[in-house]
């Protein structure tokens, strides 16, 4: 039987997860979001339904192509990211960037064997409504923030962010 992936965001919780997972585990981190909207434009193709236009984060590049050749050497990937819409869409981000045919999706409060066992119990996909709930409060803050920042800086203070 092949080893299970699981990724959590966190180094810590990967350290932690493995001391009591044992041998049939790979924990690793996926140290947060992977990709993003573009730093330097707007990232948000308004034209076309306000669509996204997502990118690795720059220097992320090396850590999803360790974490792609640990899922192809697994027998089954899970994402535990944190339980709530912005872990939600950093699973789903893993899971495109990662290029997952079918990630499964578990979610803990707390980090413990018991935890961690109980989710792996009840195993989902990716809530995709969590996920548009973050990329609209992401698109949003985007168009907010490329319009009204400078604004900003100008009236108020300079470095201050309208997103």
């Amino acid at each position: 039987m092949g080893k299970k992936l699981i990724i959590v965001e966190s180094p810590s919780k990967a350290r932690t997860l493995s001391k009591f997972l044992g041998s049939s585990f790979i924990v690793k981190a996926s140290m947060g979001h992977v990709r993003d909207l573009p730093k330097s434009k707007i990232g948000v193709d308004i034209e076309h339904g306000f669509t996204p236009q997502y990118q690795v984060i720059k220097g992320r590049e090396k850590s999803i192509e360790e974490l792609k050749q640990a899922a192809k050497q697994a027998e089954e990937t899970y994402l535990a990211s944190d339980p709530d819409r912005e872990g939600e869409a950093i699973a789903w981000h893993l899971a495109e960037a990662l290029k997952l045919k079918n990630p499964v999706r578990i979610g803990f409060h707390e980090i413990t064997r018991g935890a961690v066992e109980e989710a792996m119990e009840h195993p989902r996909s990716i809530d995709r409504s969590l996920v548009a709930a973050q990329e609209a409060r992401r698109v949003i803050d985007r168009l907010l923030g490329y319009k009204l920042s400078p604004f900003l800086w100008k009236k108020v203070r300079a470095g201050l962010s309208a997103g």
